[in-house]
């Protein structure tokens, strides 16, 4: 995009397009279901502990943009809050689906893609998904660039564009932090292991 929106305000459209399209019944989102949205732990990367004012400044951002607007609903004063994605880029649903993974989940396989949008669009199979993001990263104005492979990756990745241009560093980060993660947890079993070998060679002394 020619002006970047912040990442407050991608984790805000990405969260009301996945409600839309995943739980229409709840949608719009008033504030505060938004701002639980944004911080819910799972389907989302990073994690993040948004306040109300945050959200609230994403959304005055987003409708500058007019990519998202707020209604009253009829015999309710509660404001709740729409967005205005697929009107903006003239997104099909299926491309509605496969942005709004990467707003929330960062760079992406195509199988991820695939799998992770599943409540919200289900896509045939590979290729359409294949054919989908390619649409996104072949527009006038790409919304989606396509990834090379990282160190000890195996697979190719897509990412968004709605925040600017993916910096090489900022892929490094991720992907360290991600091997960090991985080493913690085998670190973490390999303890549990070591445990149950010391409590088996405890319980043994007094067979």
């Amino acid at each position: 995009m020619e002006t970047p929106l912040s990442k407050e305000a991608v984790r805000v459209l990405g969260a009301l397009v996945e409600k839309e399209m995943s739980t229409p019944e709840y949608y719009p989102m008033t504030l505060n279901a938004l701002r639980n949205a944004c911080n819910q732990k799972s389907n989302r990367s990073p994690v993040v502990t948004y306040a109300e004012i945050d959200v609230m400044e994403a959304l005055d951002e987003l409708q500058q943009r007019r990519l998202a607007g707020h209604v009253t609903g009829a015999g309710s004063r509660a404001v709740k809050y729409r967005h205005a994605l697929s009107e903006a880029f003239s997104l099909t649903a299926a491309e509605c689906a496969g942005l709004a993974c990467l707003m929330l989940r960062g760079p992406q396989t195509i199988g991820e893609v695939r799998s992770r949008t599943g409540r919200m669009y289900a896509f045939d199979d590979m290729a359409e998904t294949i054919e989908t993001l390619e649409r996104l990263c072949s527009r006038g104005e790409p919304l989606v660039v396509h990834l090379g492979r990282m160190p000890g990756q195996k697979e190719v990745r897509f990412a968004h564009l709605l925040s600017g241009s993916v910096t090489e560093s900022a892929l490094l980060s991720a992907s360290v932090g991600e091997s960090a993660s991985g080493a913690e947890l085998e670190e973490l079993r390999l303890e549990l292991r070591r445990l149950r070998e010391d409590f088996e060679a405890f319980r043994r002394q007094f067979e």
